[in-house]
Parts: structure tokens; sequence; C-alpha cells
């Protein structure tokens, strides 16, 4: 079993700043790819950013300059700063994590969603 949990989601100005993680917990035996989606009302989920297990990140060209994704290896979570925010960042974010479960092969796994609103 592997649980993504997300949080630090909210309201947001625009061009203020939000900052969220995803802490991966369960029988987990490695960890490749971390990354964030997001998903607008009426529109298809797309990507915003990945990080590699060595630290290569890749971004949306939309976040660019803006968005910056870490992670922590030690505590398995993976974090997206995001700076400067615009109306048009509004979606719901989830994490994705790709990784190897104990006994049970590699796979892809998905957070719960986490709402992002920006707005005055």
């Amino acid at each position: 079993q592997v649980q993504l949990v997300e949080s630090g989601g909210g309201l947001e100005q625009p061009g203020g700043s939000l900052r969220l993680s995803c802490a991966a917990s369960g029988s987990i035996f490695v960890i490749y790819a971390m990354g964030w989606y997001r998903q607008a009302p009426g529109k298809q989920r797309e990507l915003v950013a990945t990080i590699t297990s060595g630290g290569s990140t890749n971004y949306a060209d939309s976040v660019k300059g803006r968005f910056t994704i870490s992670r922590d290896n030690a505590k398995n979570t993976v974090f997206l700063q995001m700076n400067s925010l615009k109306p048009e960042d509004t979606a719901v974010y989830y994490c994705n994590v790709h990784l190897t479960v104990w006994n049970r092969g590699t796979g892809e796994y998905w957070g719960q969603g986490t709402q992002v609103t920006v707005s005055s």
C-alpha cells in the first residue's frame, strides 16, 4: 500500500505565493520521478513540473521562472513553490510519483489533489 498526502493549497491573491507538499508513505522500496500536474475546470490535466531522483527538473512553459519543484528524498516528499501566481494558475493540483513497492513492482501513483485558487 502507498499513500500520497498533499497539503498547502488554498486561496491566494494574484502575485502571491503558495507552497504545495506531497508526502509518500507505505511499503516503498525506491522512488524515481516525482511531479505535479494540474487540472482546471473544463480542461485536461496538464504537466506542471517534474523532478528526477537525481534532481533534474522539467517545467511547463507557463510556469517557468515562477514555480520551483524540489524534493526531500529522506522524507519521500516533493514540493512545489509557486510564486507570482496568476488567476490562470487556478486548478486542482495533483502530485504524481513513480516508485517501486516492496514485492509488488513499479507503478505510478497519484495524490488526492489540492485546490489552488488565485483571485482578488
